[in-house]
């Protein structure tokens, strides 16, 4: 039998375990059945190994979490104001959950359910939920099917659902990232690309205000690698309005990598490749509240527009009967070395 080992029970004595990817050698992840959380990967470094994303200690703290941490998020990412949209002419109402607001799919969501594994070894895990009619106010049954699987450097997760009546659907992934394996180790410290060409200005509640504003010489420029330090020092009204980095950034059309990241103090590189639209950046500053002495971490959510069901300007956010979602992130690793230059950094993950 592959490895899993328990994980806590929840408040009704349902049992979670954390199922084992990797041999030991190498990239080393552990998933829950618990929404499919990715609560901890570590990848060999020089210095032994590295923890590279924020985790909690077990199922009722995931269960209680606030911030979402390493949850596959469904059925819709993001944000949708007022928590309603109407879909061919049918009026539906949704879970609010963040104010008057729906976030992350509800209340409970993909990421504080138990999923079903239906497959396991070394190197693969396929978990399946099924997502009844009503759920959370969302109309059809949907089943969703998320699969992570390793490849020497690289850590990959299929997203694959359908619908039997038209949804709203957009799942991504959740996980905070601070590649240098040290709390103490600012998470805006580490270095950021990501192909921009716009991104999506918010009100006060976080909600797009429908246009794609330019990212050319903003703090949401990151053609160019750089630091969120850096990229916010010179100030904008949005990281007003957000408290920070909360966007979603609007990517080239026909990219295939979403972001590039990097660690100086570790020296360790990530690559994000994936086919979707827009990339939603969150620097972790609610965390100081929610999780003290946690540490930050950068998200970096590959996924379609925020609001999109109320949105006809954006692009269509609508799972049909008889068609097949499917999304595929990887997330690709590399040693390129501490403090070194952002073309070894690429030369490095071109590599791995």
């Amino acid at each position: 039998m592959a490895h899993r080992r328990p994980f806590g029970e929840l408040d009704d004595g349902r049992a979670v375990h954390a199922h084992v990817l990797g041999d030991g050698n190498g990239l080393r992840a552990e998933v829950l059945d618990l929404g499919g959380i990715l609560a901890r990967l570590e990848f060999p470094s020089e210095r032994g190994p590295v923890a590279l994303v924020l985790g909690l200690p077990d199922a009722r703290a995931y269960f209680a979490d606030p911030a979402y941490l390493g949850i596959v998020v469904g059925r819709f990412g993001n944000r949708i104001g007022g928590a309603a949209f109407t879909v061919d002419g049918q009026a539906c109402r949704v879970s609010a959950n963040e104010g008057r607001n729906h976030l992350h799919g509800g209340h409970l969501g993909f990421g504080r359910r138990l999923w079903r594994v239906a497959a396991h070894d070394p190197g693969r895990l396929e978990l399946r939920y099924h997502s009844p009619d009503g759920e959370e106010g969302y109309p059809g049954n949907l089943d969703m099917r998320a699969v992570y699987s390793l490849h020497g450097a690289r850590l990959r997760l299929e997203l694959e659902a359908e619908c039997d009546a038209p949804t709203p659907f957009n799942p991504t992934h959740h996980p905070y990232w601070n590649l240098a394996g040290d709390p103490a180790v600012p998470a805006a410290a580490q270095w950021l690309q990501a192909p921009t060409r716009g991104f999506l200005p918010v009100d006060g509640e976080l909600i797009p205000l429908g246009q794609v504003a330019a990212a050319a010489g903003t703090p949401f420029d990151f053609r160019a690698a750089r630091t969120l330090e850096a990229a916010a020092a010179s100030g904008h009204p949005q990281l007003e309005v957000a408290g920070g980095y909360d966007h979603c950034l609007v990517l080239e059309e026909g990219a295939t990598t979403c972001a590039t990241l990097y660690s100086p103090h570790s020296g360790i590189a990530l690559r994000i490749d994936c086919d979707a639209p827009a990339l939603q950046l969150y620097d972790g500053h609610g965390l100081d509240r929610q999780h003290p002495g946690l540490g930050r971490g950068l998200c970096l959510e590959p996924q379609g527009y925020p609001d999109a069901p109320n949105r006809p300007q954006f692009p269509d956010a609508i799972l049909r009967p008889g068609t097949r979602f499917r999304r595929v992130i990887e997330y690709r690793f590399a040693n390129a070395g501490r403090g070194c230059a952002w073309d070894a950094v690429e030369a490095a993950l071109a590599q791995a």
